[in-house]
């Protein structure tokens, strides 16, 4: 009985999987020559986090896959692209490529770079492109990657590159003129006619984690199946065919999520190099675009643009904006909202894991800080230091379980895991509605005087101020107390700390308050928007 009944289970699965594809238009009838042509690309490439593209090509092959600055580029050219510099690649390199390290920005020298690494077998290295020059060489030797694909704005930081990596092959993805040596569109042009190589088996895609509090780590995950895609289809409304801006850093592993999403959804990818928030709202007005990928100081900095720039963009094509990779301000997600629609989707995941849980329009009226509901095929647990499971409302460690595992750390390390549930590292809550509230990171909690502080409570008290455009709270070693808080803050007009202390006392517990309040014109984060707390200015004893 318990055979059939499993078996009974697993089919209701697949068929609500096949009604979500379907209708997402992920998966269409098609003519029996199309189901060939995917056939023949997976026995040729296999199936991978990439392979998308090249079922796109097939579906659609003179569909236009990816817009830029540039220009557009159809399906079977970024094939036909991708073949031909994996062929140059391997020239330039003298034989096989074991791994391609990628600074780029978000232009078609990023797909066709990544793209042509896992056809030849290389693992794709995505590089942050705010990584300083030894942070680059830290990462590259370490991941064992000797040839880089980068931007030209990027050469003076591979100075220690060159001084640590024997044999390296340089090979620039965009230009603004014309350079001496390698380049992608050169390796294009030199083996466009070359027979395209396809390896025993595909590279992976290397996705570093943000490395905010510490060196970032090279994360392994194998390719989500039907499931897990459909579990986000079914919580953010994509349609197969469409269009979508991608503006979130693609090298990042939101941004990259998107790429392959969009790709796997035969949807239009538009990007550009730079992100600019009106020339953002430009792009999906102009292109009639339905999708818009952000990461959440993205939508911050459009909501902080002039009215009278926000009245000239409508938006009205828009069925979903997608935001993911850190704590979004509850006035910019309500401000969106209220002037285009309730579109805003925020997404809690992790590089490891991938998509956790998703906040809909709905719930993000309800709750702007919500990290939202679980998708279908994720189960999430808070749990205390025992590992036992905390009732609704209780603060703990959040740990989840997927449909797509965690092959580990390149450097050979793991997460950690109760049963088959992997502990996040990040601390929060569910509500007795199975709401999800993510409270900060479970390193970022400190002992001040014996008493438990979580940074981002504070955040959210003083970002509740209308002087207050932006702010970070971080722990300081203090003598007396063992911690102290300390509040960094980007105002809107001059204020004085005694009015913020006294706005977060009528609030929070005194102790609570931050010891200091220290102002600047701008918090310092990284190209995914996420605050490096190493880089704010000490604070005096």
């Amino acid at each position: 009985m318990q055979v059939v009944r499993r078996l009974w289970v697993a089919l209701m699965e697949q068929l609500w999987v096949g009604k979500v594809l379907f209708g997402s238009r992920m998966m269409t009838l098609m003519r029996p020559d199309k189901y060939v042509g995917f056939v023949k690309v997976i026995r040729t490439q296999g199936t991978h986090s990439t392979s998308g593209f090249a079922l796109a090509a097939v579906r659609a092959p003179n569909g236009i896959g990816i817009v830029d600055e540039r220009g557009s580029l159809t399906w079977t050219e970024i094939q036909q692209r991708a073949g031909a510099l994996g062929a140059g690649l391997i020239a330039a390199n003298g034989g096989p490529v074991e791994s391609v390290a990628i600074l780029a920005r978000n232009h078609r020298g990023f797909v066709d770079a990544l793209l042509a690494s896992t056809r030849i077998g290389a693992h794709a290295l995505l590089l942050n492109t705010g990584f300083s020059g030894p942070q680059l060489a830290e990462v590259m030797e370490r991941e064992g990657a000797r040839v880089i694909v980068y931007d030209e704005e990027f050469d003076g930081v591979l100075t220690d590159v060159r001084g640590r990596v024997d044999g390296l092959v340089e090979v620039l993805a965009w230009t603004d003129g014309d350079v001496d040596g390698l380049t992608v569109d050169g390796l294009i042009g030199e083996h466009l006619r070359t027979p395209a190589p396809h390896a025993s088996a595909p590279g992976r895609v290397v996705l570093l984690t943000s490395g905010t509090t510490g060196s970032p780590k090279g994360a392994q995950r194998s390719g989500g199946g039907p499931d897990e895609l459909a579990g986000m289809l079914e919580a953010i409304p994509w349609r197969g065919g469409q269009k979508t801006v991608v503006a979130a850093p693609m090298f990042h592993a939101w941004g990259f999520g998107q790429l392959v999403i969009a790709a796997t959804m035969t949807c239009t990818a538009i990007m550009r190099r730079r992100f600019d928030p009106e020339a953002t709202l430009a792009l999906v007005d102009e292109h009639d675009a339905t999708g818009l990928s952000v990461v959440p100081v993205m939508l911050e900095r459009i909501m902080d643009l002039p009215a009278d720039v926000l009245d000239r963009y409508s938006l009205d094509t828009l069925r979903f904006v997608s935001a993911s990779g850190s704590r979004m301000r509850p006035d910019s997600v309500i401000a969106f909202m209220d002037r285009f629609g309730d579109v805003v989707h925020n997404s809690y995941n992790a590089t490891e894991v991938g998509q956790i849980s998703v906040a809909r329009p709905a719930d993000l009226r309800i709750a702007p800080d919500t990290a939202g509901r679980a998708v279908r095929g994720s189960l999430v647990r808070i749990v205390d230091d025992e590992d036992a499971d905390l009732a609704a409302g209780e603060v703990g460690r959040i740990a989840v379980r997927g449909t797509s595992p965690f092959d580990g750390y390149t450097s050979g390390a793991s997460k950690d895991f109760i049963g088959d549930y992997m502990v996040t590292g990040d601390v929060g809550r569910l509500d007795s509605t199975g709401l999800l509230f993510v409270i900060g990171r479970d390193d970022d909690m400190i002992v001040s005087g014996g008493e438990n502080v979580y940074p981002i409570e504070v955040e959210k008290a003083l970002g509740a101020h209308d002087a207050v455009r932006e702010v970070v709270v971080v722990g300081v070693p203090d003598e007396a107390f063992g911690q102290r808080l300390a509040a960094y803050v980007v105002p809107n007009f001059e204020v004085d700390a005694a009015t913020l202390k006294d706005h977060v006392r009528s609030m929070l517990a005194g102790y609570k308050v931050p010891r200091e309040v220290v102002f600047l014109d701008e918090l310092p984060r990284n190209a995914s928007g996420k605050v490096m707390a190493r880089e704010l200015p000490a604070v005096t004893s």
